[in-house]
């Protein structure tokens, strides 16, 4: 659905990217009453490089946004245990429920991102795709008053709004054009490879880890399943590139059950690569801008939180935007508290230099911060979780 028509002389908020972040931040802010243009260089409905899985906290978001429904009828299956393999040793772990979530989900981002695209649009917000961020535009004061856009044909035009939200991913344009500075910088970055495999036993997610290597089976839609293996930046470089089927078979078979998966199952999709790249904390808003997603903080995907990081920041800044420009820092500081010990962990996990007992306590201690992060969206955005 690329929504074609004029544009409006002026928006509340332009939102710059239509994926998960993005187009959530547009609903919500369309849901408060703003005039929301989102645009995005991409296509509507395209898949993306994904860590697949949702954690408690984004399921109860879209189960209070009303559009997990959505992604259930879609034939998403739920997910109601996960296991981690330390080397030898087991341990199955029961998802209980627990602030109204009975189940957890890793759907694909085709269908993810087109989902909330779909009610941002129902929300009375303008999404264009095929339209890109070439610029920024500035008053007198400085301060960002819109964006130069463009279209694949090569025309510009000057789009102006109140505030401008870059949620076009790692190497965002809307950063790079306000200057965001890079606060914090990860020292680690795996490297992945991944594909969808038909034929898998649904037995919920399961994650494998041995010193050095890290691997992990993830039900998603089409009775399929998302199989990826982690390993060091050098090792991938040095035999991954132009083979990453061959290469992904012989990392799973370091993994014995994986391993036994995989010779019964059938290959449903080309390989894809991640060479890695090392997180960051970038400055999240400033005069008349604000970024969200991996445009603002993006950690290594060994820990599979990125979207579930992506809708509370989306969340977060909805609410700050409807606030003014000094709930703006506000915004910066609650992503800062939320973000910051979640990012060093996972940087330690993406070292890949761990024993599996240290992996242990740096899980335990994953654990406990997820467990901090649910607390605090029922206290900040109670009202909506719990109506739902």
């Amino acid at each position: 659905m690329q929504i074609q028509g004029t544009f409006a002389k002026h928006y509340d908020a332009i939102v710059v990217g239509a994926r998960c972040a993005g187009a959530a931040t547009a609903m919500l802010l369309a849901r408060q009453g703003a005039r929301v243009l989102m645009i995005d260089s991409g296509i509507r409905g395209t898949d993306t490089m994904s860590t697949h899985a949702l954690m408690r906290g984004a399921v109860m978001q879209l189960n209070s946004w009303g559009v997990l429904d959505r992604i259930e009828r879609a034939g998403t299956p739920p997910i109601r245990s996960t296991a981690f393999i330390y080397g030898n040793e087991t341990f199955e772990v029961d998802v209980k429920p627990s602030h109204g979530v009975h189940a957890l989900y890793s759907p694909r981002r085709y269908l993810l991102d087109s989902v909330l695209v779909d009610a941002a649009v129902e929300a009375g917000a303008d999404a264009r795709f095929g339209v890109s961020c070439r610029g920024l535009l500035h008053g007198p004061d400085g301060r960002v008053r819109g964006v130069l856009a463009g279209t694949e044909g090569g025309a510009t035009f000057s789009l102006t709004s109140d505030i401008v939200v870059g949620a076009d991913g790692r190497r965002s344009a809307v950063a790079r054009f306000a200057n965001a500075a890079v606060e914090r910088q990860a020292s680690h970055a795996s490297s992945v490879v991944y594909a969808y495999f038909g034929g898998m036993e649904h037995r919920g997610n399961r994650w494998y880890f041995m010193p050095g290597l890290s691997a992990g089976a993830i039900p998603t839609n089409d009775g399929q399943t998302c199989v990826f293996v982690a390993m060091p930046r050098q090792l991938y470089l040095s035999g991954m590139r132009g083979r990453l089927e061959d290469g992904l078979h012989t990392v799973a078979a370091a993994f014995p059950e994986l391993r036994g998966v995989l010779a019964t199952a059938s290959l449903a999709s080309r390989p894809v690569g991640f060479v890695g790249q090392k997180g960051h904390m970038r400055q999240a808003a400033g005069p008349g801008w604000a970024l969200v997603g991996d445009a603002s903080y993006f950690k290594d995907p060994l820990t599979a939180h990125g979207i579930t990081d992506a809708l509370r920041d989306a969340e977060i800044l909805a609410r700050a935007v409807a606030g003014g420009a000094s709930a703006l820092d506000r915004y910066q500081q609650a992503r800062d508290a939320l973000s910051r010990e979640l990012f060093e962990v996972t940087d330690q996990i993406a070292s890949l230099t761990w024993s599996l007992e240290e992996l242990m306590g740096l899980h335990k201690r994953l654990n406990g911060i997820m467990k901090e992060e649910q607390d605090w969206m029922l206290s900040a955005f109670g009202a909506s979780l719990r109506a739902a």
